[in-house]
């Protein structure tokens, strides 16, 4: 179970579209190496989730698992971002508006995800 490329593991929805969509961004942006991505449907996911603690039938947040521990909400997608070379800055100007803010959207978001941006049956993000 542990992760052997030492990457930054990014835990998400497979079958949320908008979550789908800012992983093949983060895909298209991020360097090679950076992250492994797992959806929480995933065997991998359901262990990882136990692991730390989490729910495993459902997901609202964004799960990053670093060096420096797990970031959830509006912190952990700020802090995936922030590890991006080109996006930085925004993220660190995003950093600026309190947390408290900050966790108002993202849940908002979180919560009217499917409603808004659609569900699939399976994870649509091709890795290859």
């Amino acid at each position: 179970m542990e992760n052997q490329l030492k990457k930054d593991i990014v835990i998400f929805d497979g079958e949320c579209n908008l979550c789908n969509g800012v992983v093949g961004w983060l895909l298209k942006f991020a360097p090679e190496n950076l992250f492994q991505f797992v959806a929480f449907q995933s065997q991998y996911g359901q262990e990882l989730l136990m692991k730390y603690d989490f729910p495993t039938h459902q997901l609202d947040t964004v799960i990053l698992i670093d060096e420096n521990g797990v970031k959830t909400h509006s912190d952990g997608f700020l802090r995936i971002v922030s590890k991006i070379p080109k996006w930085q800055r925004v993220a660190a100007l995003l950093a600026f508006i309190p947390k408290l803010i900050r966790d108002f959207i993202y849940k908002t978001a979180s919560k009217n995800r499917l409603k808004w941006f659609g569900q699939s049956k399976s994870c649509t993000i091709d890795f290859r």
